[in-house]
């Protein structure tokens, strides 16, 4: 380790989980109304309790912000941000910060390269951990993005997030803190392996092409790229996920009843309600996350050298 620079010792495990962790955290701070925003598309046409809130429609991004801001309140678009954190902090750290152990540990003996296979297979086996230990946090998530209340303290269900633990547990059982697993290990092994193998694909060939260096730009481009492909094809089961994990008690026997009957009720445009901000999200988040991943990864990197160092 004498003599080495930061940037040319590989980040050890930790480093790597700790890091998708925080960058991951940084990410949703500045791109969570955006999730918000998705998230009401999402479920705009489905049956709603209140008629106040059905008497609320959304258009567009900036139009769905504006008007929670208007009839919520300034803190509404960041409503669910405490479980949203959590959910990061668990979640991001196993889907991306484990993603390479994991593909080093599926990739052949003696092999120099991981192949497209051994990488698919290693965003989905990440993507489902993550998920089956994060599940109660997207559930809370969902249910403060989803929940609307009017006026001062006006249909709120929940005094907090911990409350809202107690509360899912307390009425609808574990399984309630558990809802729509399923339907969300698929959507999150699809997006990991989108964003995930897409971005790695994308960087080899704009390096090996030279038409960027490692750099900022070509960090900027495969990001972005990664996180258009994930919002194409990880959309339809996103929005069933949605719905299902928001769903009151009885509503939908499972995610294949929820999607046949929104299908029924709204068509196949259904599948791609809220695809603007997914996609603004996701492209703005992977950008925030990746860049922020690798400043992270060289100062937790040199953080560790210095507490190891002698002098």
């Amino acid at each position: 380790m004498v003599g080495l620079k930061p940037s040319e010792m590989p980040p050890t495990t930790a480093v790597k989980f700790l890091g998708a962790g925080m960058a991951a955290c940084f990410a949703d701070l500045l791109t969570f109304p955006l999730d918000t925003a998705k998230v009401r598309l999402q479920i705009q046409g489905e049956s709603q309790a209140s008629q106040a809130a059905r008497s609320v429609q959304y258009r567009g991004v900036l139009g769905t912000i504006l008007t929670m801001v208007r009839t919520e309140g300034l803190r509404s678009p960041y409503s669910g941000l405490v479980a949203g954190l959590q959910r990061q902090m668990s979640f991001a750290s196993i889907r991306i910060g484990l993603y390479d152990s994991v593909k080093q540990l599926y990739t052949p003996t003696g092999s120099d390269h991981a192949s497209i296979a051994t990488r698919i297979l290693a965003g989905c086996t990440t993507g489902a951990m993550a998920v089956t230990c994060a599940q109660p946090t997207d559930v809370v998530k969902v249910r403060f993005q989803a929940n609307k209340h009017f006026g001062p303290g006006g249909n709120k269900k929940y005094s907090g997030t911990m409350d809202a633990y107690r509360t899912i547990a307390r009425e609808e059982g574990l399984r309630g803190l558990w809802k729509g697993t399923f339907p969300n290990i698929t959507r999150n092994a699809i997006v990991n392996c989108a964003e995930m193998v897409t971005y790695d694909v994308i960087k080899e060939k704009l390096l090996d092409y030279h038409l960027f260096t490692d750099n900022f730009p070509c960090h900027f481009v495969s990001a972005f790229g990664a996180g258009f492909c994930a919002t194409v094809v990880a959309s339809p089961v996103d929005v069933v996920k949605t719905r299902y994990m928001n769903s009151l008690p009885g509503q939908y026997r499972s995610p294949l009843d929820c999607m046949l009957k929104m299908v029924a009720r709204e068509g196949p445009s259904a599948f791609y309600k809220g695809f603007t901000p997914s996609f603004l999200r996701l492209g703005i988040w992977n950008v925030v996350m990746f860049v922020t991943y690798e400043q992270l990864k060289r100062a937790l990197m040199n953080i560790q050298m210095l507490r190891e160092s002698p002098f």
